[in-house]
């Protein structure tokens, strides 16, 4: 009897534990132990494993994070190389003129650009002081043709000419372009102050131009494709004809001296999607600060 007692105890604990898993309670059991209430399962316990699903909603967090790297990321990217090309023009600055903005017109003129771009102060302060700082570099203007004969002035600054002229030459055979020589003739060297928005008529621009002392006025538009309203005047008279505008109160976006095309290139859609592909491969070279061009859409 003792024997069939100690097996019942033994095995007492064992068959409850099956009741509670298998979610109904066991027949009562002999045992010299003091009876244990029947446990019931909970509900989740008395269904079987479910398979883990996603839906939409519980994805939502994703799908904010790829707005985010897929908008935001290339911006931040388009923003990054904008500052390491004014980067870049200050050092040139600095190189013609040195790095007193009030002495030197070129360099004012850039770092006012960088403010109206939101450049951070440090990130302009700090560019000043490597350009003092940079190794020797060389300044370089390549010529090239582009898609449907367009014309593209290319100004480069690097330590390695042979590097930059094979990556050039690299960047234009793959995008439907070419170098040639004499290119530069076709561009003259001016002071341009260009206007935010378009606020007034052509006709009221050109009267403007004569008043403040500018040779003539273009539409354009800015790298975010925001209209401009361009002053094309003498490279010595921009401070002039940019104070005559601020005095008429006129919104000033930018000022400075730049390459401007004696003639244009009128492009159909086709060549223009391939110049516009050509222009941003060499803007994204590191070597390459600033692409000219005389491309003209077709209306």
């Amino acid at each position: 009897m003792a024997g069939a007692a100690v097996l019942g105890a033994l095995r007492a604990p064992l068959l409850r534990t099956l009741a509670v898993v298998s979610g109904r309670c066991s027949a009562p059991v002999k045992s010299v132990l003091p009876p244990t209430p029947c446990v019931l399962s909970p509900p989740w316990r008395a269904s079987s494993a479910r398979t883990l699903q996603l839906c939409s909603s519980l994805c939502a967090g994703h799908n904010k994070w790829s707005k985010v790297k897929h908008i935001k990321g290339p911006k931040d990217e388009a923003r990054g190389k904008m500052f390491a090309k004014f980067g870049m023009m200050i050092r040139i600055a600095v190189k013609e003129g040195g790095p007193n903005a009030d002495l030197n017109v070129n360099l004012a003129h850039i770092l006012e650009q960088c403010r109206n771009k939101n450049m951070p102060k440090a990130s302009i302060e700090a560019a000043i002081k490597s350009a003092e700082k940079a190794k020797p570099a060389s300044q370089h203007m390549f010529e090239a043709r582009g898609p449907g004969g367009c014309l593209l002035l290319i100004e480069v600054l690097t330590d390695n000419n042979t590097r930059s002229h094979q990556e050039i030459k690299r960047l234009l055979n793959k995008n439907g372009g070419m170098l040639s020589d004499g290119i530069r003739h076709s561009f003259t060297r001016r002071g341009v102050v260009a206007m935010a928005g378009k606020t007034i008529s052509t006709e009221k621009a050109l009267e403007l131009a004569i008043e403040v002392g500018a040779e003539d006025v273009q539409d354009s538009e800015d790298e975010e494709e925001q209209p401009l309203m361009q002053f094309i005047c003498d490279t010595m008279d921009v401070n002039k004809v940019r104070a005559s505008l601020e005095k008429l109160g006129m919104q000033i976006a930018s000022s400075g001296v730049e390459f401007v095309p004696n003639t244009r290139s009128s492009l159909d859609q086709d060549q223009l999607d391939a110049a516009s592909t050509l222009i941003e491969a060499l803007s994204d070279c590191p070597d390459v600060v600033r692409v000219w061009d005389n491309i003209q859409a077709d209306s």
